[in-house]
């Protein structure tokens, strides 16, 4: 079915709207904002606080959570536009939750009325109700993420952190795969799909290493590349005594899940880069493959890996908020274009 013009911009606008909410989320993430609003009222938190004794209020709740009392104790209440108080990091985690109230509007009511002028069918709703239902999942997974820093620890726990952005991209992949549907993305045969959908698993599962690496503030442990502090791999990983079940739970306490998942997500990125540079050149071969497919790969694949390598290097003291969103940002990026290949060929 040819969908309405109107229809495909929707579905583009959607996609977008997703865009941006993963990449405030980055920046709410690394800016330590997700903390600063300790309740989650889905009506009545649509609005800020609107007058001084509001703020007030939502300030002296915050400084009941262990976040203010371990890490930002003495913080002031400051501006929007001032790094390190209370309403900047107030501002992010509004903006955030803001946001995805504005994409619930931006869907509902065009798609009541597409639905009305018969502009949908019941293909188009099937992928749209998954991508509800991702939405609904990321959203109650966001709140059960932020409870889990409320109490004891002063920061998310960082494997759920990790679940709520690979959730997150996974209702971006699902508005991506609809949109592909959307536009009828014509398809060829390709030898090369079940490479293309193995690297999208791996780059799925290195999605997944660098939230808990996010989480975990991996990167202030070992700032340094090619090496790790001077090692290739840190020895503390060698020593079978600290795997145990309390260090996994308490990662903040040891330095064996820090040296663990930088390690594992070095690793795998090195596997993607040349598993990427290898199916890129495949693909290359196909006369009948669009050669600037497996270009843009290669090309956003080798600016994902320099800009791991910049930010890694330079997470000393603190991690690089704008570094860290643009990483994340060409880690969406690659999801894309993988997906995209992956749409368009199929196997012989």
């Amino acid at each position: 079915m040819k969908y309405n013009k109107l229809v495909r911009l929707w579905l583009l606008l959607g996609l977008f709207m997703l865009f941006i909410q993963i990449v405030v989320g980055g920046i709410t993430r690394l800016t330590g904002s997700g903390l600063s609003i300790t309740k989650w009222e889905i009506i009545t938190g649509t609005l800020p606080p609107l007058s001084d004794n509001q703020w007030e209020e939502e300030f002296e709740l915050y400084k009941l959570t262990p976040q203010y009392e371990k890490i930002n104790e003495g913080m002031e209440m400051g501006t929007i536009f001032e790094s390190g108080t209370f309403k900047f990091i107030y501002f992010w985690e509004y903006l955030h939750r803001l946001w995805a109230r504005l994409m619930g509007f931006v869907f509902l009511f065009p798609f009541i009325g597409f639905l009305l002028l018969k502009f949908i069918d019941k293909a188009l709703i099937k992928y749209l109700l998954s991508v509800i239902l991702l939405a609904v999942l990321a959203a109650s997974f966001g709140w059960i993420m932020v409870a889990s820093g409320l109490i004891n620890r002063p920061w998310v726990n960082a494997y759920k952190l990790a679940l709520h952005l690979c959730i997150g991209f996974s209702v971006y992949a699902a508005m991506l795969w609809t949109c592909f549907y959307g536009f009828a993305i014509e398809k060829i045969k390709s030898s090369f799909s079940k490479a293309a959908l193995t690297f999208t698993i791996l780059v799925s599962i290195q999605i997944f290493f660098g939230g808990v690496m996010s989480g975990m503030k991996a990167g202030l442990f070992y700032p340094t590349w090619p090496d790790m502090n001077g090692s290739f791999i840190p020895s503390i990983i060698f020593q079978l005594e600290e795997y145990t079940l309390e260090n996994f739970n308490q990662y903040d306490k040891n330095l064996l899940l820090p040296a663990l998942i930088q390690t594992i997500h070095r690793l795998v990125a090195y596997l993607l880069f040349f598993m990427g540079l290898r199916l890129g050149y495949l693909l290359l071969k196909e006369s009948k493959l669009q050669s600037w497919k497996p270009v843009i790969l290669m090309v956003i694949l080798l600016s994902q890996v320099i800009l791991g390598i910049v930010t890694v290097i330079n997470c000393k003291g603190n991690i690089p908020v704008g570094l860290g969103v643009l990483h994340q940002a060409f880690g969406l990026a690659l999801l894309s274009v993988s997906l995209f290949i992956n749409y368009t060929i199929k196997a012989r």
